[in-house]
C-alpha cells in the first residue's frame, strides 16, 4: 500500500509543490506551516517528516 501523494497543504490549502511533510496518518503540511507547527501534526500531535518522493524523483546512484 503506497503513500497517498496530496497536493495541498491541510493547513494554509496552498499548493504543494516540492517538499511535502506528513505524518503517520499522512496528514499534509507545506514546509512553512510545518515550520510554524514545530514540525508537531495539529490533528495527532505526531512527527511531521519530508515525504519521501514519488518513484523516478530521485537520481539512481552507481555503487562503486
Amino acid at each position: 500500500m503506497g503513500l497517498e501523494m496530496k497536493n495541498s497543504c491541510e493547513k494554509c490549502s496552498g499548493h504543494i509543490e516540492t517538499e511535502a511533510y506528513i505524518c503517520v496518518h499522512e496528514c499534509t503540511f507545506c514546509q512553512e506551516c510545518t515550520i510554524r507547527m514545530f514540525n508537531i501534526c495539529p490533528n495527532c500531535n505526531g512527527e511531521l517528516v519530508r515525504r519521501p518522493k514519488p518513484n523516478g524523483a530521485c537520481p539512481i546512484r552507481s555503487m562503486p
